[in-house]
């Protein structure tokens, strides 16, 4: 039955999904949500049950002056910390930025780690290409949670830490993932941690444990990327990688020339209207 009052005060909003890591966006070029209280409102807004529910909520502004970017974003995971990057949330964000007229199909995202090139693609994918991936680390023996593991690291716009498995579908991913997540060796500000089989070198299976989440999710594009990086490093993957996720969907990673693109579809699942108020935040 469709709605025809209006309560005033709202906050219209879209719900996306990127192979299920799912985002609330907003645009706020009308709304004007102050970065002091973003956020607040991630930890409100992304509540199951008492908000919207989402692994993070993104705000898509015009770019400042002497920013080199088409427009930027600010994002933030469920607990209210500040991301540098997430591969999955740019390809959704590119996808809504250009729907919203911020720029055509092809164009570059500003974010935190720098300037991603994005295309929206006629078959509704996105393809982005990440900041270059560094810190590169192979090969270290770590104590977790009473195991000696062998854990591989690289940063691809946010820190991943990578451990490959048989088969991941046995790995308790919340248990090891949060004493990866939270070990000495990534301390002060911790590490998304990633466990890994190989299938064969062009397909991988993931699951992720997301700092800032602080739970498995049902995927991770960062964290796909990470993981195929690892691999081809270590000799066990080709340049292009097909990687399934815990949620079944598939993301393409494709390493060229030393960047690293990632590729998949990023869907609206719904707009709606937020009442600030309701979820405990200040009203407009």
């Amino acid at each position: 039955m469709a709605c025809d009052f209006n309560l005033g005060g709202g906050v219209a909003f879209h719900k996306m999904q990127g192979c299920g890591n799912d985002f609330v966006i907003i645009d706020n070029r009308e709304y004007k949500v102050p970065v002091a209280d973003m956020a607040e409102w991630a930890r409100k807004v992304c509540r199951k049950c008492f908000g919207v529910g989402a692994d993070g909520l993104i705000f898509l502004e015009a770019s400042p002056a002497g920013v080199s970017a088409d427009y930027v974003w600010h994002f933030y995971n469920a607990d209210g910390s500040r991301a540098e990057m997430c591969g999955n949330g740019a390809r959704c964000a590119s996808k809504l930025g250009s729907l919203l007229g911020f720029a055509s199909k092809k164009h570059v995202l500003g974010t935190d780690a720098g300037g991603v090139e994005a295309q929206v693609l006629d078959d509704g994918q996105v393809r982005v290409r990440l900041t270059p991936a560094v810190d590169l680390k192979t090969g270290m023996e770590l104590d977790v949670d009473g195991q000696k593991l062998t854990v591989h690291f690289v940063n691809t716009g946010v820190p991943h830490a990578v451990v490959f498995f048989d088969d991941v579908s046995l790995v308790d991913v919340k248990r090891l993932g949060r004493a990866i997540r939270f070990h000495e060796a990534f301390a002060p500000k911790g590490t998304n941690a990633n466990f890994v089989t190989v299938k064969d070198s062009g397909h991988l299976v993931l699951r992720t444990y997301e700092r800032g989440v602080e739970d498995e999710t049902y995927a991770c594009g960062t964290g796909a990327c990470a993981s195929a990086v690892i691999a081809h490093a270590l000799g066990l993957a080709g340049q292009d990688v097909d990687v399934t996720t815990t949620g079944g969907e598939v993301l393409g990673v494709g390493l060229e020339g030393g960047q690293v693109y990632l590729r998949g579809a990023a869907e609206i699942a719904f707009s709606g209207v937020l009442y600030p108020k309701a979820v405990g935040l200040p009203g407009f």
